[in-house]
């Protein structure tokens, strides 16, 4: 039987005509409320009659706050949900907060009281924090989990553990990741999948600290990956990535032939670079769409957490255990 706002009602320990203003009349709830009103609906998956409509209208402007428009993850996540607004009359303006927590948290302060709805990409706040500062302004959240607000998230579960295999297969037996920044979900999220996929197929992990999503961050990390003795490395994202392999270029390691490197997110510079880089290719083509759709949908619904699955995509800079470790070289 399907659930009903009377359960929603009571597994939130509110009034039936509270609940119901959730959906109705959300601006005459406090935060708290509205928010554990909407969890309990989105954890019995409750869904709403569609007779009340409270999506952005047409012609409207929604806000796509990103950490760096400058990454092209981010870039393509925006093209993707512009070319979705156009389709629904909607206009996409971008915020850039430089992977900032003070400058996100005053950017999506200020925009919800002027946009019709608002997408969150990363961000380096506090899921409940980023749902009390939108308010009542539609808001999805990408590659951020928080219960009682719509989310999207790249999950990285079957993208690591294809990489992870993929390197067992190759002979490799202790192996790195370069972690992202400390207030990154989708750190935490892989960091937490690699520990165990490592513990699972038997494997040495060296996690080492955490390092600014670039190219700079990665190339700062290589001595450090060489001097862990790893002959395979996983980084946070693609950009880190390339950094590594440039930065072990100029230690003297070779790519694959001393030091496997494998990325995520399968940037178009993924693809180009020398030797080509292995990456977890995560859809933010599909985010961005999707996102878009959830704002824009025509009547307003119970929260919902869309995962999307990621893929490994094999190139030339992952290759079998060497014979002899160069790290070792570096090392000394």
């Amino acid at each position: 039987m399907a659930p009903t706002l009377t359960d929603v009602a009571r597994t939130a320990g509110v009034a039936l005509s509270t609940a119901s203003r959730a959906f109705s009349d959300p601006d005459r709830l406090g935060a708290d409320t509205r928010r554990r009103i909407l969890t309990a609906a989105q954890e019995l998956g409750y869904a709403p009659r569609p007779t009340v409509t409270t999506a952005p209208p047409t012609t409207a402007t929604v806000a796509a706050v990103v950490p760096d428009i400058a990454n092209p993850v981010f870039s393509r996540f925006v093209k993707a949900a512009q070319s979705r607004g156009r389709e629904s009359r909607t206009t996409v303006v971008v915020a850039d907060t430089d992977y900032d927590a003070d400058r996100e948290r005053e950017t999506i302060a200020g925009l919800c009281a002027r946009v019709d709805g608002i997408v969150v990409h990363s961000s380096r706040l506090d899921g409940a924090e980023v749902l009390d500062l939108c308010g009542a302004t539609p808001s999805v959240l990408v590659n951020r989990h928080v219960p009682g607000g719509d989310c999207v998230i790249a999950d990285s579960t079957q993208g690591l553990r294809q990489a992870v295999d993929h390197l067992d297969a190759l002979g490799h037996r202790r192996i790195a990741y370069v972690q992202g920044s400390s207030d990154s979900w989708s750190n935490q999220h892989r960091v937490g999948l690699v520990r165990e996929l490592a513990a699972e197929y038997g494997l040495d992990l060296e996690l080492l600290g955490w390092h600014t999503e670039t190219v700079d961050g990665g190339t700062a990390a290589a001595a450090r990956v060489l001097a862990t003795g790893a002959t395979a490395v996983l980084t946070h994202n693609d950009l880190v990535a390339l950094g590594l392999v440039a930065g072990a270029r100029t230690l003297g390691v070779r790519v694959p032939d001393d030091l496997s490197v494998l990325g995520s997110d399968d940037i178009p510079f993924a693809a180009l670079a020398d030797p080509g880089l292995s990456s977890i290719a995560t859809p933010m083509d599909r985010a961005g769409t999707l996102a878009l759709e959830i704002l824009t949908r025509a009547e307003r619904a119970a929260p919902r957490a869309v995962r999307l699955p990621t893929h490994l995509v094999v190139r030339g800079s992952t290759g079998p255990k060497p014979t002899r470790i160069r790290a070792l070289e570096v090392q000394s």
